[in-house]
């Protein structure tokens, strides 16, 4: 055999497919030049709280729509692009589990197809959103976790994997489990290669093994073995003890350093004895040279909450309201925090829920981005939680141990309607298309930056947008190229375009061109190659016809 086909992959039915959310929990299936899909929805305002000043973009968002959208938003809108794109440190994503149960905030119970290709379009989009150095942390249990696996190896690759942390969540067990008494959730840690995971302050538990039994100046240490696993030459020679003994170290074995080097240590004080000073040579780790602690994958209840813990957070909050169902501690995202950022770098979280991944990052001096789909879950968790964070009014949580007053702020964003609407399978701009909306919508499917000089509405590099909400006609061409400057070239997009507007525009401008709405941004959808899977993901994007799939209805 000279060669090999195919590769290692999970499969799922529709997995060529994307997911398209709808606002009474149901998901459909669809293509992924489907304009619901693959549009870049603006972002709209809706409010600022405490301080805000980086700018739009810059600030910390809170962002209600799907996140399907939202990610593409920060990822295709040139604002936002500019600030997130290849900038994100850490993504925390803590989605419906798929436990088959029904929780009161969410439907969880998707079938396996439905949740896997919902979690490997959020991923693709992550993907392009992560710093050089960024990580994601996907928070699952036993239900999706084993598929979930292959499938971040399939987005970010397999030397990407980082690690598998148990939380151990429970302080207590179920008495009632008819098997096993669950306790755990997953953490699965993906990041590049170079990575390394910032270490965790040490603990009294840690120092308690430290003693000074021959009084040394420099405090407190430990004997750590001198004695290799491995024989190395230079580490083989004999010991003399100041009471007498003589030691080699084991056969097969070795001094973990060569002679010159012990000898060294011994002149330095750093070699004991035993108190008999017949002992084999142990070396002297002191306290005061003593690192912080390597991170390790099990994270207990007493050291970053539980269940109980977080639920308790929740209704000190939230007194008069019915507890959030799945918060998670703020102990547990601190230490996730901690570990993966730097004070100021960004932190996302697009399934935001109660708002746990947004209020810590900001008590801890973190930019952050939260999106969250439910317009309930927003108003009745995340953003009064969030309010009470800036103005200092949240004592609970890690707001002792890191020290927080209050301070700082957010900007409350929404994900805009689709600018089109659709009838008897014809698509058609929306009624919304309006003042000034429909030249900021066209520049964002066309990747313009946004700019308002009429005639022009966008622009990139040196190509400007005119965006004409009726018929381009022969004048209105000798109009938006009177207005070019010198070397530059125009795209006009109109509703409808003259038969001979294209020539005038070839001579007057050679090199600009003319696009009728919307037919130019359907088209730019089934052509775009950000708006298609890639290849290794999902294969060919058509069906055996030739033509893309009939959507798919999924009913929840």
């Amino acid at each position: 055999m000279t060669g090999y086909d195919g590769r290692l992959e999970l499969t799922w039915t529709n997995k060529n497919l994307r997911l398209l959310a709808h606002q009474d929990g149901r998901y459909e299936w669809v293509s992924p030049s489907d304009y619901r899909v693959a549009e870049v929805r603006l972002l709209d305002d809706v409010s600022t709280v405490g301080k805000v000043g980086r700018g739009r973009a810059g600030d910390n968002l809170l962002i209600q729509g799907d996140a399907l959208n939202g990610l593409q938003s920060l990822a295709r809108l040139p604002e936002f692009s500019r600030e997130y794109l290849g900038k994100v440190k850490l993504v925390y994503i803590d989605p419906p589990f798929n436990t088959q149960q029904s929780f009161l905030q969410y439907d969880d119970a998707l079938e396996h197809s439905v949740w896997l290709t919902m979690i490997r379009d959020r991923l693709l989009q992550i993907r392009d959103l992560l710093a050089p150095d960024g990580t994601v942390w996907l928070h699952l249990d036993d239900s999706e976790m084993h598929r979930a696996r292959c499938v971040l190896d399939e987005v970010f690759g397999p030397d990407w994997f980082i690690g598998t942390v148990i939380w151990n969540k429970a302080d207590t067990l179920r008495n009632d489990a008819r098997r096993f008494s669950v306790s755990h959730d997953y953490l699965l840690a993906y990041g590049p290669p170079s990575w390394q995971a910032r270490r965790l302050p040490r603990t009294a538990d840690m120092d308690l093994v430290y003693r000074n039994p021959d009084n040394d100046a420099r405090g407190p240490w430990l004997a750590g073995t001198l004695i290799s696993p491995h024989f190395r030459a230079s580490g083989d020679f004999e010991v003399s003890t100041p009471g007498g003994a003589a030691h080699r170290a084991p056969t097969g074995t070795s001094w973990r350093v060569p002679r010159e080097t012990f000898d060294r240590l011994l002149k330095d004080n750093r070699i004991w004895f035993g108190r008999d000073g017949r002992g084999t040579p142990q070396q002297k780790l002191f306290l005061a040279d003593a690192k912080d602690r390597v991170v390790d994958t099990i994270w207990d209840v007493k050291d970053v909450g539980g269940n109980r813990q977080s639920k308790a957070e929740i209704k000190k909050l939230f007194p008069e309201v019915p507890p959030f169902d799945t918060p998670k501690p703020e102990r547990l995202l601190h230490r996730i925090i901690h570990v993966a950022t730097e004070p100021g770098d960004i932190v996302l979280d697009c399934f935001l829920g109660s708002g746990t991944t947004a209020a810590v990052a900001h008590k801890m001096g973190r930019r952050w981005v939260g999106i969250e789909f439910s317009e309930h879950t927003i108003a009745t968790f995340a953003l009064p939680r969030l309010r009470k964070v800036a103005a200092g009014d949240d004592p609970d949580g890690i707001t002792e141990s890191v020290g927080w007053t209050g301070g700082g702020g957010f900007r409350i964003l929404s994900v805009a309607p689709s600018m089109f609407d659709a009838d008897a399978g014809l698509v058609f701009l929306g009624d919304w298309m309006t003042n000034g909306k429909l030249a900021e919508a066209t520049a964002a499917q066309l990747g313009y930056e946004f700019d308002v000089a009429p005639p022009f509405s966008g622009r990139k590099g040196r190509t400007r947008l005119a965006v004409i909400d009726g018929v381009v006609n022969e004048a209105v061409v000798r109009i938006v190229v009177s207005a070019l400057g010198v070397g530059e070239r125009v795209v006009v997009c109109g509703m409808g375009i003259d038969t001979d507007a294209r020539a005038v525009l070839r001579e007057l401008r050679p090199g600009s061109t003319l696009r009728k709405i919307p037919a130019t941004l359907l088209d730019e959808y089934r052509s775009s190659r950000q708006l298609r899977l890639d290849q290794a993901d999902a294969g060919e994007l058509t069906d055996a016809t030739g033509g893309h799939p009939a959507p798919v209805g999924v009913g929840l």
